[in-house]
């Protein structure tokens, strides 16, 4: 394992130094949508833990404010796929504008009725279009970046800057939305997490000149092929249904522990602990120029966090659960970088939208099942019972992963260039 790498100068490196972060952000034109595309992500991490928040304080139940969760969480799962594609097809724009507006109303329906004290049904109802409509900045962003350097040394860097983004919004996402819920109104968590939808979704899409072109329908090659077809790509989605286990296992008894100790707003200082931990990680795997192959580092880094997940239950003070949840939180970057490493080398081109809004998506049910499994686990059991949800979560998909391990086989090719980043010419691809 080397910490330097030497790269040759291209068009968008003119120097000949080493791909850093640095060298990353002066690319031209990469604040114009890096600035708003952050403030558009904060839903997925600010959705989930303020509609637990919210509906748990109106109905005094977490099994009920974990399914609502859940709901919207499986929309979104089923939906960003197909988010993706019509993004591929249609353009960046068009798909934000209306989906923007889409999440805004229907997450300040869910509100209303959450304060209305609605019957848990009608929850449901609006939570399906508040998951579904979530836009998929990420996977946007990532699709910029492929533009903008093409196969340049930095596109590397890249991957491994968007997923440090993505754990920066973990940081401040549930922080925010935690400290809102708790010191200013149970539901101004959710209506921030709208406003941000509205004004970042509308700031990103407002950013046509760095938007991937759509081809015409003769230079569609690949349109046809899809990522569920490759049985790494599955394998991958059952790692990431994993992760989802932890942070939705996580966010849920989290809130039950410092409730139970009387110190719920200890509840975001927690999980920004456990979130730190995660975008620490992510920034010494994107600074590391690793030598051992992809699929052999999924399956270690998977174990250790397997392992660490398997201690949660039997934290019993703050302090202990801050320490463990900060060595989870160091084991999940690795696995999320890793798998979105070995998309590069599993799947087409044509098909890498797809690929990532499914493996985002795998994250999102995750998430929703752990959030209505623990949230059952803490009404009925023990508090800290939801702890057991992120360790089976992990072990399950661990076991996958060791026993279906050569399926993440990356096929070889004629100069490989490694890309976290992938992009189908000229249509948007992550």
């Amino acid at each position: 394992m080397a910490s330097t790498v030497t790269t040759e100068p291209s068009e968008n490196s003119p120097a000949p130094t080493r791909p850093g972060y640095g060298q990353l952000l002066r690319t031209r034109g990469a604040w114009t949508f890096l600035l708003p595309g952050f403030a558009a992500r904060q839903p997925f991490a600010m959705l989930t833990i303020s509609i637990v928040l919210l509906v748990q304080h109106t109905t005094g139940s977490y099994g009920a404010a974990g399914a609502a969760a859940a709901v919207t969480g499986v929309s979104m799962a089923l939906f960003a796929p197909y988010s993706g594609r019509l993004a591929d097809r249609y353009g960046q724009r068009t798909v934000l504008l209306p989906g923007v507006l889409v999440h805004t109303l229907s997450g300040l329906t869910l509100t209303a009725l959450a304060l209305a004290h609605a019957p848990l049904w009608a929850l449901f109802v609006a939570a399906v279009p508040t998951g579904a409509s979530v836009p998929q900045i990420g996977p946007m962003v990532r699709a910029r970046w492929g533009v903008k350097l093409q196969d340049s040394p930095l596109l590397t860097t890249a991957a491994a800057f968007e997923s440090v983004t993505d754990e920066l919004t973990f940081v401040f996402g549930p922080l925010l939305a935690t400290a809102l819920c708790t010191t200013v109104d149970p539901a101004a968590g959710l209506v921030t997490e709208a406003a941000l939808t509205l004004i970042g979704g509308l700031l990103f899409a407002a950013q046509k000149s760095t938007q991937p072109t759509v081809a015409a329908r003769g230079h569609a090659r690949v349109e046809h092929v899809s990522a569920l077809s490759i049985p790494g790509v599955r394998v991958l989605i059952v790692t990431f249904l994993g992760i989802g286990s932890v942070f939705g296992g996580m966010q849920v008894s989290l809130a039950a522990f410092t409730e139970s100790i009387g110190e719920p707003g200890l509840n975001g200082v927690l999980y920004g602990v456990f979130a730190a931990g995660n975008m620490l990680s992510g920034i010494v795997c994107g600074a590391i120029v690793w030598k051992t192959a992809p699929q052999r580092r999924l399956v270690v880094g998977y174990g250790a966090l397997a392992l660490a997940a398997s201690g949660l239950w039997a934290a019993h003070s703050v302090l202990f659960l801050a320490g463990l949840g900060l060595l989870v939180g160091m084991c999940i970057a690795p696995a999320l970088i890793t798998g979105y490493t070995l998309v590069e080398g599993l799947v087409p081109a044509g098909a890498r939208t797809e690929a990532f809004t499914w493996l985002t998506g795998a994250v999102a049910l995750g998430q929703a099942a752990a959030v209505t499994i623990a949230g059952q686990l803490e009404d009925r059991f023990w508090t800290g019972a939801g702890f057991l949800v992120p360790a089976a979560g992990t072990i399950l998909a661990l076991a996958t992963l060791l026993t279906l391990r050569s399926r993440l086989a990356v096929r070889p090719r004629s100069r490989t260039v490694a890309r976290g980043v992938g992009h189908r010419v000229p249509v948007t691809v992550d």
